[in-house]
């Protein structure tokens, strides 16, 4: 214990000295294939959130508690989908949703969809998480136990990367909300994807509930403020049409 409160200090400190060093990153002025918005119209996470448990605290005992009772998943096929679920590239994030939303979201299949939620992943992503994950630069679960994650693909790059909000979560939920708009009548179906991807998070160890649960309300405001942009708002609609004609 007292190794992982000395590793959760040292990140603590690291945060406190790096944080002012990280540039502001790119938004639609640079990308616009990957973001609506630009840095002065994002949601602010560390505005929005309040801080994240401290360690020795109840809400910390919850997290650790849903860090052991999930990992016990990882070698059922819940776990197998958890594991999956840890790689949502720009086609990855459609391609998680196609079963839950009852066609596939291919670019070739719903071009304008497709695009709709490719263009949005860093919206609803490091646009929206990075200030608070910055600030608190909060110790990861399989770096506070050192242990392994069930994808270990990227778990260097995360290990020095903050673990509240989840990113993953956040553009998870914020498209399934999106999905659920267009397609109503799989709300449930949708929005139950959305919930699992972060709880996918919890059970391969990336990060504790409380970073997935935040991230759930960073998407909602994610979407709420989509909505006012002039540039999502034609491709939605051009999305909602291509999925009308569809189903006629």
């Amino acid at each position: 214990m007292k190794k992982n409160m000395m590793a959760f200090c040292l990140a603590s400190l690291f945060c406190a000295n790096a944080w002012a060093l990280v540039p502001a990153g790119n938004d639609a002025t640079t990308k616009p294939s990957l973001y609506y918005l630009k840095n002065d119209q994002a949601i602010d996470s560390l505005a929005l959130l309040p801080p994240p448990p401290e360690v020795g605290s109840i809400a910390f005992l919850n997290d650790q508690a849903m860090y052991e009772q999930s990992r016990l998943l990882r070698n059922t096929p819940r776990g197998k989908q958890a594991a999956e679920d840890a790689n949502l590239s720009s086609g990855g994030v459609a391609n998680a949703f196609s079963a839950a939303f009852g066609s596939p979201i291919t670019e070739n299949d719903s071009p304008a969809l497709h695009k709709l939620l490719t263009n949005m992943i860093e919206d609803a992503g490091d646009l929206a998480t990075r200030s608070a994950k910055q600030k608190y630069m909060r110790i990861r679960p399989f770096v506070f136990y050192g242990t392994a994650t069930c994808n270990t693909k990227d778990q260097d790059t995360l290990s020095k990367n903050g673990s509240y909000p989840s990113g993953h979560t956040s553009i998870g939920w914020a498209t399934a909300l999106v999905l659920a708009e267009i397609n109503p009548q799989r709300q449930n179906e949708i929005l139950k994807r959305g919930y699992d991807l972060g709880q996918s998070r919890v059970i391969c160890g990336y990060h504790w509930q409380s970073d997935v649960d935040a991230a759930r309300i960073v998407g909602s405001a994610v979407v709420a403020t989509l909505h006012t942009n002039p540039a999502f708002q034609q491709q939605l609609q051009k999305a909602k049409e291509e999925f009308a004609a569809k189903h006629k």
